[in-house]
This record gives structure tokens, sequence and C-alpha cells, in this order.
């Protein structure tokens, strides 16, 4: 992990939370380097143990704008909670969009990110 070329960016969040590490470090890179997100920033999330990503997330259809998004990464093992989503809510203040996605990440390198809204959202149908 030492010798990727994102770990620099990384390292400080890594060190401090090294439980939630793996699946930070695979996440910014899956969506640095397969998802292509653009104006990525790292943040911390103390309240949840680890850190956050966030960045511009490329239009799923042409001619729609980057939307900013934030992903909480974590692992498949991890127990997650309405409390939890809510201090990653609460931490992000004025910045936190509408939704985050939560990355569950497997051992075996797969990521699902799951879209988590703010309050009871009516689903598009």
């Amino acid at each position: 992990m030492q010798a990727h070329p994102s770990h620099p960016q990384l390292t400080q969040l890594l060190s401090a939370y090294p439980k939630s590490a793996g699946a930070f470090f695979q996440t910014y890179n899956d969506v640095t380097l397969a998802q292509k997100w653009s104006n990525i920033e790292v943040i911390d999330l103390p309240e949840c143990q680890r850190g956050a990503i966030k960045g511009l997330r490329s239009s799923l259809t042409a001619g729609e704008p980057p939307s900013t998004c934030v992903v909480v990464p974590c692992s498949l093992a991890e127990s997650l909670s309405t409390s939890w989503i809510r201090d990653a809510f609460a931490r992000l203040g004025a910045d936190a969009p509408d939704a985050i996605f939560v990355a569950i990440c497997a051992e075996d390198s797969s990521i699902v990110y799951y879209k988590i809204s703010k309050g009871i959202v009516k689903p598009q149908i």
C-alpha cells in the first residue's frame, strides 16, 4: 500500500483510522481511477472513526454537469447504524449533499455503493 502513488494523499487518515484503512484506500482508488471522479478531497470524520471522499462524479448522461458526491467507505464485516450515518451527515455540515454514498468493500476487492439520503426521500419511479 505504501508504494502506491495515491498513498501520500491518504497517509494521515490511513494512520489515524487503521481499522478502516483498507476500505478507505480501496474506495479512494476506485473513485479516482475507475470512476474518474475529479476535484477529489479527503474529509476526516472522527465521529465515524474514518475518512470520507468528496469529489465531482462524471455525469451518467450526456449534457448533464458533474455532481458533487461524498462517499464513506466501510468493510463488509462492519455493522452500521442510523446514528453512524447521522454523524456523517452532521460532520459534513452545510457542505453535506442531499445524499451520501456508503461504499461497502469486500475482501475480494469488490465494492458496492449504496445511496443514503438525508431524511425520508421518495424513490424515483
